[in-house]
């Protein structure tokens, strides 16, 4: 078993980027253009290193590897977004990884490219790539592929990467020193006052967990969620605004994710997404997530009018107008209130929010901006989760 925080620190030890390892400081899935790169780059590390895994480690300087952190991702479908633009698409996995010098909702992102053997390429145009564009990497830096160019060789074989893969992976082995520390770690330091717990599933697995605990209509649900794999140092959930509620046996744990939702200051818990991870006897899990998600139904009407009337609210933003006490409140609400417009057929809501995401990132109440990432994370969930691209 691979223990990710000393992976990610075997990659950034081994020199620079190359066709088998790519540094991101931040992904951007909020727009074709970010979308577009990041395919540029699964596809390319995809092409250049058939026959092992490749990685992009997100939350890392380019210059100098400082570790900076990105937001926590768990889009979970992401895979979907991989196979709707690409031809042979590569499997892949986002895993969140805590490291004890960042804040507590920040975390390294890895992406991992499993080994292909096909060509990929571009199977429909995406912002500028168009349609049968290939990538390859050369060194650190991503190539495309001219189509009377022919396909480098070291793609159609084993390459010279093997051995240094091998080596890297072998010396990121997780062990029991590693696993206690990362149990102490989690119930003594960082989450002593959230009410942490443990289980050990198999007599191999151990999954923490601490959240601030509270019943409503006999349900008991947690909020500020922490969740983390130990074994591995992957941080299954986090959230600051959701509720979760959990079960565990011996051989499963499951998060069932809610998600709160209302207009006129009438809120109630809808549920979203349950994840559950199952264990097994050979050192091996897996995990499973079902989009439960039914969005509230609303008056179109009233809704008409709520929707004028966020957008009035941008409007001030982008001339600096004053605000009330109560468009502050409205302020805190706007990006759950377009997510209900947009998903009552306003379709032009979600693209009115994402355009205000600069605005609604200066503003100095930093729990507007908050609202915004976790709106977009559950519009993530729902678009990928129907398979709609």
């Amino acid at each position: 078993m691979i223990n990710k925080r000393l992976l990610i620190k075997n990659l950034l030890a081994h020199n620079d980027e190359n066709s088998f390892y790519d540094k991101k400081r931040q992904l951007n899935l909020h727009t074709r253009e970010g979308k577009a790169k990041f395919l540029k780059h699964i596809c390319a590390l995809s092409n250049s290193n058939p026959m092992n895994n490749s990685y992009i480690v997100v939350g890392v300087e380019d210059q100098d590897n400082e570790i900076v952190g990105d937001d926590f991702f768990d889009d979970s479908r992401i895979q979907n977004l991989i196979n709707a633009f690409l031809e042979n698409p590569p499997k892949i996995q986002y895993e969140n990884v805590p490291f004890p010098n960042l804040p507590k909702d920040k975390v390294i992102g890895l992406v991992t490219i499993k080994p292909n053997n096909k060509i990929s390429f571009f199977k429909k145009t995406i912002h500028t790539i168009p349609a049968k564009t290939i990538f390859i990497r050369r060194g650190s830096n991503t190539m495309p592929v001219e189509n009377n160019e022919e396909i480098p060789s070291s793609i159609k074989t084993k390459n010279q990467n093997t051995e240094t893969v091998i080596s890297i992976e072998n010396n990121s082995r997780n062990s029991i020193a590693h696993t206690l520390e990362g149990v102490i770690d989690f119930m003594n330091n960082r989450h002593k006052d959230m009410n942490p717990r443990y289980h050990v599933f198999k007599e191999l697995f151990v999954v923490c967990w601490a959240g601030n605990k509270k019943k409503i209509r006999e349900k008991t649900f947690f909020s500020r969620v922490d969740i983390e794999l130990i074994n591995e140092q992957v941080k299954l959930f986090y959230s600051a605004l959701d509720e979760v509620t959990i079960e565990y046996d011996d051989r499963t744990f499951s998060i069932t994710e809610y998600v709160p939702l209302g207009l006129n200051d009438k809120t109630s818990y809808y549920p979203l997404e349950k994840v559950t991870l199952h264990f097994y006897d050979n050192g091996y899990y897996k995990m499973n997530s079902e989009l439960l998600f039914e969005p509230p139904e609303y008056n179109r009407k009233m809704l008409y009018h709520i929707y004028n009337s966020n957008l009035s609210l941008i409007g001030k933003l982008q001339k600096s107008l004053p605000l009330s006490e109560r468009e502050n409140k409205d302020l805190e609400n706007l990006p759950s209130t377009l997510m209900i417009c947009f998903l009552n057929g306003f379709e032009e809501a979600k693209q009115k929010l994402i355009d205000a995401k600069l605005l609604l990132k200066a503003h100095e109440n930093p729990t507007v901006y908050v609202s915004f990432k976790e709106v977009m994370r559950i519009l993530r969930k729902v678009k990928y989760g129907k398979n709609n691209e």
